[in-house]
């Protein structure tokens, strides 16, 4: 089961997909972020990189995560890559990851890209004020990501607003389920995931039947 998480940064997609994790046994789910997909830019100047556009889905390389999942979804495992946040680059070491009965997708864009939304048994976008989106991020990325308050508002107003209006915002539509507040609305997470354990069980009993 392919299950695609998405929102505006600061949503609280992760914080959904956490209280997912929490719901069914670890054993069973494979976790992977859109974030770690950033193209490799270590090539350009350090001052050209920091203000590059990453909220535009020209960033992500998607061809290699949705090579990623359609091998999960074969039963065969991948090398994840690393993206270092601080540097903006990709690092050369990768993360193993072993295939698993439930695929968790999160990201930002993963909605706008029409490949990976075939790939979805279950859509989800999570629904938060922009106030607090913004908010978040800016506590994320001075605590996380050695940014500066100036560097984060420059961002945010620059980029991360108008390719949330363009793209991510847009992508809503495409959602099974809306979830509103993030991570906040347990009623919605609860009913989520009663029904991925419903359908693992189906899965379960289908196999054994």
């Amino acid at each position: 089961m392919i299950i695609g998480i998405s929102g505006g940064t600061g949503s609280g997609k992760t914080t959904v997909a956490n209280r997912i994790l929490e719901s069914v046994r670890a054993s069973e789910v494979v976790f992977i972020q859109q974030d770690s997909y950033y193209r490799n830019i270590e090539d350009l100047p350090l001052d050209i990189r920091e203000v590059a556009n990453f909220d535009h889905p020209d960033a992500l390389d998607n061809d290699l995560l949705i090579h990623h999942v359609r091998k999960l979804k074969s039963g065969e495992p991948i090398d994840l890559p690393i993206y270092d946040f601080k540097t903006n680059t990709r690092l050369s070491e990768t993360r193993p990851l072993a295939p698993k009965p439930i695929v968790i997708v999160e990201g930002i864009l993963i909605f706008a890209e029409p490949r990976l939304r075939e790939l979805m048994d279950i859509k989800v976008f999570v629904d938060t004020p922009d106030d607090i989106r913004f908010i978040r991020r800016l506590r994320r990325d001075i605590a996380e990501r050695g940014r500066t308050v100036d560097s984060v508002i420059e961002q945010y107003t620059g980029t991360v607003r108008p390719m949330h209006m363009q793209f991510v915002e847009p992508s809503k539509r495409y959602a099974d389920v809306i979830i509103p507040e993030g991570g906040h609305n347990l009623v919605s997470i609860d009913l989520l995931s009663g029904k991925i354990r419903e359908r693992l069980a189906s899965a379960v009993s289908t196999v054994g039947g």
